[in-house]
Parts: C-alpha cells; sequence; structure tokens
C-alpha cells in the first residue's frame, strides 16, 4: 500500500474514531503509527508526545503533523492533518443539528455514557504504558514519584501540563549533564590508575 494512502487511511480512523477530544485520539494514533505501520516505535513516539504537549495547540493535530511529516515529509504531513480533522468536521456538521435536537433524549446520553468508560480505559493503558518506560530509566519508585509530583502540579496547584513538562524535560537534562559529567570523570580516574599500575 503506498505511503500516502496508509497516512490517508491511518489517520482518518483515528479521527474518526477518536471520541472525546484530543487525550483520547492519542492510543489511537500511537496504534496506527507503532503497531499498525510501523512508523515509528513505542520510544520514539513517548519522546514526540511529552515534546509536543510542550507546544501550543490540539495535541492530535500536532502528533499527525508530525508522524505525516516523518513518513513522508511537509506533504505527509498535510495529508495527514487534513485525514484527521476532515472526517470528524463533515461528521460534526451533518450531525450536529440531529444530536443538537435530541440533546436531551436517554438514549443520547446512554450513548455517551456507554462510551465514557472505553475512553477512560484508553487513557488509562496509555498511562501504564508510560509509567513501564519510565520505571525502566528512573526505576519503579522514580516513576511512581515523578507521577505523584505531576499529579499534584496539574490538579492541586493548576500548573498547565507544557509547564509541567518543561520543568521535568530540564530538571531531566540537567540532571544527564550532571551525570554524564560524573561519568567522565570517573574514566578520568580510571585511566590516571591503570597509567599508573602499568
Amino acid at each position: 500500500m503506498h505511503p500516502y494512502l496508509q497516512i490517508t487511511i491511518g489517520f482518518a480512523r483515528s479521527g474518526v474514531l477518536g471520541y472525546g477530544g484530543g487525550p483520547s485520539v492519542i492510543p489511537l494514533i500511537e496504534y496506527e503509527a507503532v503497531k499498525n505501520y510501523n512508523w515509528m516505535d513505542r520510544d520514539e513516539f513517548g519522546e514526540t508526545l511529552a515534546l509536543a504537549n510542550t507546544l501550543p495547540g490540539p495535541i492530535a493535530t500536532k502528533m499527525a503533523a508530525y508522524v505525516g511529516y516523518k513518513v513522508k515529509g511537509i506533504a505527509g504531513a498535510v495529508i495527514a492533518v487534513f485525514a484527521h480533522i476532515l472526517p470528524s468536521l463533515f461528521a460534526l456538521i451533518a450531525l450536529l443539528s440531529f444530536f443538537y435536537s435530541f440533546r436531551s433524549s436517554p438514549f443520547i446520553n446512554g450513548m455517551i455514557q456507554g462510551v465514557t468508560p472505553v475512553i477512560a480505559i484508553m487513557l488509562l493503558t496509555m498511562a501504564l504504558n508510560f509509567l513501564k518506560k519510565a520505571s525502566k530509566g528512573l526505576g519503579v519508585k522514580g516513576a511512581l514519584g515523578g507521577a505523584v509530583i505531576c499529579l499534584v502540579f496539574i490538579e492541586l496547584f493548576n500548573i498547565h501540563p507544557g509547564i509541567v513538562v518543561f520543568i521535568f524535560l530540564s530538571v531531566s537534562f540537567l540532571f544527564a549533564m550532571y551525570k554524564n559529567r560524573k561519568i567522565k570523570e570517573s574514566l578520568k580516574v580510571t585511566e590516571k590508575i591503570k597509567k599508573k599500575v602499568q
């Protein structure tokens, strides 16, 4: 199958099935990009998602643009964004008046309530995958501790998630620099000891 067709089908599918806004679409985009078409691995997807959260604008559109660009450059990015947006846009225009006229209907309310647990499980699955990935580098305690700190910042102090991601990226960068410097220093000490022994 041609890459442009893959991009169109993959992002149209995630756009149509992504009920509940940007965060609920991310697991669908991850499925298409990582499992279905192998455009990237899970680690790269997680890193891209973390960086995309620090930028303004809808998260799903940013992810579509990046993945499309990675697969087929600027044309791929444009196709991915339009394929993701247009089906939902047409469906919204076509169905808005129908749903609006039946907004108090128990049937419509039942549909919404029936889909909500599915969205919750999709988001929980994605969160668990990120925790597993974080625990490889930080350990289980470090990953859970970081998650709790993020929860406190976002829920108790109402700090924007993008700012929290930026803070954690900055702290991680500084920690990595410090760790690398310590490793270099220990290697120098080891080399000096080897020279003395020789």
